[in-house]
């Protein structure tokens, strides 16, 4: 793997109404480290590798080992408790998002939800198991977790999305298979929220899900950005979701018909990718409310864990 030796648990927050600063959880993620304050009490100084996280995971392994020599002294006035900050989305506003369709079993069942609604026939189409296809989100609508998402006003049918995904930590363009793994810098959890009514309508359309995606506070992410050597092997993670405390679906990472590695040399196919966009892996089986016909209601809380990651938590308000 790309990444050797750097376990870590990155994130971007902010203190009161300062502006946003880089940190790692540490304590068990019962405190965050502010990195550029622990560099200045070390090296009297600031780096501008810890300037924000997108410069973290651009320096690639000079950022990681400036830190693992952060985490190794003692942090001192430099950690803030867990509920002195407000965690941000880790990359706030990506360079790029796609998010894909990895979960056949997802697929399907969601195919045979909306196959109800209308009373038409399901049918997964056959270029899914060609290649795995994608859209691109907004990454103006990205934000993190504690946060509430505005329900939209054009929708009934608002629901959650049980995905992770990883960030891109080097440029490359028709990247094999094979090496695409080296390409990956870390991982989070991703809630893609899903306005139903109105995406049955444009995907009706043939290009894309429209404003069943696109809103304010729409691509939560989070809590942190695992790096790729702490999750070791992405294809063993148990997911959960959650509303008001009750378990709504569970899947596990292995079910992904397509793999990150595949998502990636398809997408870097004469196109060059650039360190710190996010990838997702669409909705695991059995991970939203659509495959069981349940939506949400104002007030909500949508709580989605993901095994090494952490629990992305967001409520939804009307």
């Amino acid at each position: 793997m790309y990444y050797q030796k750097r376990a870590m648990r990155l994130v971007t927050f902010t203190v009161g109404s300062s502006p946003a600063r880089t940190g790692a959880l540490i304590d068990a993620d019962r405190k965050v480290l502010d990195l550029q304050a622990a560099y200045g009490r070390v090296y009297h100084g600031t780096s501008p590798l810890l300037e924000s996280m997108l410069h973290i995971i651009e320096a690639g392994e000079a950022a990681l080992d400036t830190i693992s020599q952060l985490l190794q002294a003692p942090p001192g006035p430099s950690a803030f408790n867990r509920d002195e900050v407000r965690l941000l989305a880790p990359v706030p506003v990506p360079p790029q998002m796609r998010d894909f369709l990895c979960f056949e079993q997802h697929l399907r069942q969601a195919f045979e939800a909306v196959a109800k609604l209308r009373g038409t026939p399901a049918r997964i189409p056959e270029v899914w198991y060609e290649r795995p296809i994608f859209y691109h989100p907004s990454r103006f609508s990205v934000c993190g977790t504690d946060t509430d998402v505005p329900w939209p006003s054009y929708t009934e049918r608002l629901d959650f999305e049980l995905e992770f995904g990883c960030y891109i930590g080097r440029r490359g363009k028709d990247i094999p298979k094979e090496r695409a793994r080296e390409h990956i810098f870390g991982y989070t959890i991703f809630n893609d929220f899903s306005a139903r009514d109105e995406q049955t309508k444009e995907m009706a359309g043939q290009l894309g899900p429209g404003k069943g995606k696109d809103f304010d506070n729409g691509n939560a992410m989070g809590p942190c950005l695992v790096t790729a050597d702490e999750i070791g092997d992405p294809y063993r993670l148990e997911m959960i979701a959650r509303v008001n405390g009750e378990e709504w679906g569970r899947g596990n990472s292995r079910d992904m018909h397509w793999k990150f590695e595949d998502c990636i040399a398809h997408a870097s196919r004469s196109e060059t990718l650039h360190p710190g966009e996010f990838f997702g892996s669409g909705t695991v089986g059995n991970g939203c409310g659509l495959e069981h016909l349940r939506f949400l209601k104002p007030g909500d809380l949508v709580e989605l864990e993901v095994e090494g990651i952490g629990i992305l938590r967001n409520r939804v308000v009307k």
